[in-house]
């Protein structure tokens, strides 16, 4: 059993319908980014939890919002503009970080009170434990 799903539309046309409509004015914002992004995560599961990587270089800690709510697992960073000084000329600007939102369903292995997470070397790493485990202690029955 998996514990967790991706929450994103199913698109059978994977990347080809995503360049056509990233092409599109409409699909786009004022600076000419493709208004929907999407970051890449890496998901790896050990015997105690699921560790979770986001892709997400430049950011800046503070701007990410992480819950849990319904069993639902959200994960945003709202970008935040930069104030323009009237005494610098921007030549070249490629760099673009634009706001994302991911969401995961837990599985009811996941223990949501003990989620971390932790921002370092443009990684977005959480930790999402397993619950312990209910161990019953073999009894002998006796016949009677």
């Amino acid at each position: 059993m998996t514990f967790l799903k991706v929450q994103q539309p199913a698109r059978p046309f994977g990347s080809l319908l995503d360049e056509l409509f990233q092409d599109l004015p409409a699909f786009r914002n004022k600076e000419g980014v493709p208004a929907v992004q999407s970051v890449p995560v890496n998901i790896v599961e050990t015997a105690d939890g699921y560790h979770l990587e986001l892709n997400a270089p430049g950011r800046i800690k503070e701007d990410f919002r992480i819950s849990v709510e319904n069993d639902l697992l959200t994960i945003s960073y709202e970008h935040k503009e930069e104030n323009k000084s009237e005494d610098l000329k921007i030549i070249r600007k490629e760099f673009k970080y634009s706001s994302f939102k991911r969401s995961f369903s837990l599985d009811e292995k996941i223990n949501a009170e003990n989620i971390q997470a932790k921002y370092e070397n443009g990684l977005l790493k959480l930790y999402l434990p397993k619950k312990a485990e209910v161990k019953q202690e073999p009894r002998a029955i006796t016949i009677q």
